[in-house]
């Protein structure tokens, strides 16, 4: 892979940024949503530590997923079509779309883990770069997610109701609300094979030391987490293919 392939990458990364920056709107609400959201959500409950790893990964899984419906956007506006039809490889179109709305999302991630010493946690230096390593790697799988859905999409409210779906049950039983210890039956069986139960824990084991009894160990976390955003961008990619492929005929 040369320059041929991370231009392109380069690029539209670089695109995502510029137009994420030039939105004022969605960057107000991009640094005050999080904080919002986990202050009321842990102040009613009680408890803003339990919550914190649940409000970030909401907060990730949510930008990550969101920001991807700029690709309706594109489709509309025909720069999707410009891009189908380029000599730039799907795969880096992809990638770069991936690696940038990924960023921001990461971001906002970042922007509540100023709040760890309000919520009670002292993880160090190295305890923030994991956490750091384990939020991007959370929001690039959501984005690939994201990306799937809406390359199949041709409206941005049936993307929002298609990803709602789906994004708010996962997170309220990926441990976020309530831990193994204290689900019951069935729905500790739906904990087990929710892949966002693994990006909760491994947030909640970086954090402390001390996690509730049956949370999954931070090894398995990580390689569950990453297998998953492995799987969505080898997916994501060969749906860019096959839709270039009957663009081109």
């Amino acid at each position: 892979m040369g320059r041929s392939f991370w231009l392109p990458v380069w690029t539209l990364w670089r695109r995502e940024m510029i137009r994420f920056w030039r939105e004022k709107a969605r960057v107000a609400g991009f640094v005050a949503s999080p904080l919002i959201f986990w202050v009321v959500i842990g102040s009613g409950f009680g408890d803003l530590g339990f919550f914190y790893p649940g409000a970030i990964t909401l907060t990730v899984m949510f930008s990550a997923v969101f920001s991807t419906m700029s690709i309706i956007e594109d489709r509309r506006e025909g720069f999707l079509l410009s891009m189908l039809v380029s000599p730039a490889p799907r795969s880096a179109m992809v990638l770069g779309k991936l690696l940038g709305a990924a960023t921001l999302a990461w971001v906002q991630g970042m922007i509540l883990l100023l709040f760890l010493p309000l919520a009670g946690f002292h993880p160090g230096a190295q305890g923030v770069a994991g956490l750091a390593g384990v939020l991007y790697l959370l929001a690039f799988t959501f984005t690939a997610l994201g990306f799937l859905i809406a390359w199949k999409m041709e409206s941005a409210q049936g993307f929002h109701a298609v990803m709602n779906l789906v994004l708010f049950p996962m997170w309220m039983v990926s441990g976020s609300l309530f831990g193994f210890a204290s689900a019951h039956g069935w729905i500790r069986w739906v904990m087990r094979v929710n892949p966002l139960t693994y990006a909760t824990a491994a947030l909640r084991r970086l954090l402390a030391p001390q996690v509730e009894a049956g949370t999954p160990a931070l090894g398995l976390s990580l390689a569950v987490t990453a297998v998953c955003g492995l799987v969505l961008w080898a997916a994501a990619t060969a749906a860019a293919r096959r839709r270039g492929a009957s663009s081109s005929a």
